[in-house]
Order: structure tokens, then sequence, then C-alpha cells
């Protein structure tokens, strides 16, 4: 059983010079895939269970689908929920065989998000689980701005949460389908500067593979959320597969089809992060 949490494996990569990917799950197909990926780059990942996974399949369901994957695994594999947005619902997710929590306050004041940062993070470490919060606000791909993560903020936040790891706001975006931004380094340095804590890039998907690999081995920055990326890719495989064959009705059939290219896709991203 490789089942393991966000501490076990972003402790080596802090100390190691590389970085783990947190590949954000839609259902079994791409779990499977994502787990495949590791076991051909022999390196730990983060499945994540993130809203509107959540949204189609309940957390018991999902934490027991994570745990099976790890249980075969030949690799350390992290069963995470991403953005709880509750107290009730991170302790669902505990009950429901989870290894680490995130726990996304950021839209809240500061006072408020650290307060309630801090209870899951001391739930999730009496239970022997790892947690993770936000400081600062990631916004969407054509919808909620940003709000960067400012330094100072950054530091009272990692000391009086006591979080395991801390996602920040440094110009990345969730949902973007492409790789022309890229992120603020400076302030990435500036936050660096003032915690040792390991640093959360969420919407991975947009940050160019140069900076990502660059970031992965030169900073603190030991975890990249994947998605758009791999969705994409599965939604190509499953459209071709489709398409290739009108007649063809079977989904069992059909989505099998999607494994070979997703975990080919998977493969890239995991290899972005290593140097």
């Amino acid at each position: 059983m490789t089942l393991a949490t966000l501490v076990e494996v972003l402790g080596p990569a802090k100390a190691q010079g590389h970085a783990v990917a947190g590949l954000v799950t839609l259902g079994w197909e791409d779990m499977r895939a994502y787990v495949a990926a590791a076991e051909a780059e022999d390196c730990p990942i983060i499945l994540q269970a993130g809203p509107s996974c959540r949204e189609h399949t309940p957390l018991r369901v999902l934490g027991k689908m994570f745990r099976h994957l790890a249980e075969g695994a030949r690799v350390p594999v992290v069963a995470h929920l991403d953005h709880g947005y509750t107290f009730d619902e991170c302790k669902e997710a505990l009950d429901s065989g989870f290894t680490s929590l995130m726990f996304d306050g950021s839209r809240k004041p500061l006072a408020e998000n650290i307060a309630e940062t801090a209870a899951i993070a001391e739930m999730a470490h009496k239970a022997g689980i790892s947690c993770e919060g936000e400081i600062g606000f990631v916004g969407y791909d054509n919808g909620e701005a940003s709000a960067g993560t400012d330094p100072d903020e950054a530091a009272l936040f990692s000391r009086e949460t006591g979080v395991d790891a801390m996602a920040i706001s440094v110009g990345n975006v969730h949902l973007q389908t492409d790789q022309s931004g890229g992120l603020d380094e400076d302030r990435i340095a500036a936050i660096q500067a003032v915690t040792d804590v390991p640093l959360v890039i969420h919407g991975g998907s947009g940050v160019p593979a140069a900076q990502r690999r660059k970031l992965a081995t030169q900073t603190n920055i030991c975890k990249f959320n994947i998605g758009t990326e791999l969705r994409q890719a599965f939604g190509n495989a499953l459209r071709d597969a489709v398409n290739r064959d009108p007649d063809r009705f079977d989904r069992v059939q059909i989505l099998k089809d999607t494994h070979d290219p997703v975990v080919a896709a998977t493969r890239a991203v995991l290899q972005t992060m290593r140097g």
C-alpha cells in the first residue's frame, strides 16, 4: 500500500528540488490513467477531488476509489480534497479516507481565513493527515479576477494556521486553456523569503512548461495543480474515439480509448516537475 499524506510527498520534493503534481480528477478513467503515468515516471502523485468532481460523485465513493488505486500503486499516492469550502466538507473527506485536506478560505477576510484554516489544520493533524490552505485569491480565466498574495499576509497565514502547504496567487489563474501567461517570480521570491512552508500553484496548466520546470527545481514551489491541460487531452481522445466509429455505443469500449492518450499527456506533465 502506497497511500501517502501531503507532507510525506512534499517534504522530499522540497528537500530534493522538484515538485509533485496535484492532478484534478473527474472520474475513474482519468484517475487510473494518472496512476499509470506516475508509475511509468516512478514519481509520487496527488489525486485531487475538486468541487466539480464532488458534484458528480460523493466524497465517500471518491475516497474509496482513491484508496483502491493507491493500494495497488507502486508509487506514493495522496488522496486530496481540493477546494473544500466548509469545515463539514473537510470533515466528511477525512471520514471518507482522504489523507490531505485543502481548505479554501481565500474569499474570506484574512482573520476569518486564518481562524477557519487553523481549525481544519488542527483537525487534520490530530487524525494524522495533512492540510493545505490558500492566501490571496487565485481567479478564473474569463471569470473572477485574482487578488495577488501579499508576502506579509503569507508569513502571518503560514505561522498562525500551521498548514503543511500554502497555495498562493502570483499570476496564476484557474481554467486557463493555454500557456500564454507566466508567474510573477519576484512575488514568489518575496513570499519564500518570509516563510519556508511548501508553496502550491493552482491553475498550473496555464504556467509555461519551462517556467514550471524552473520553479519546481529552484524555489519552494513543491506542488502544481494540473486540471485543464489533462481535461483537454481526455476530451480530445474521447471525441476522436466517438467520431472514429459512429456505430459504436458501448461506453466502456469508447472510454478505453482515452487511456493511452491521457497517460501520455500526464507523463509529459510529470516530466516538467522533475528538472
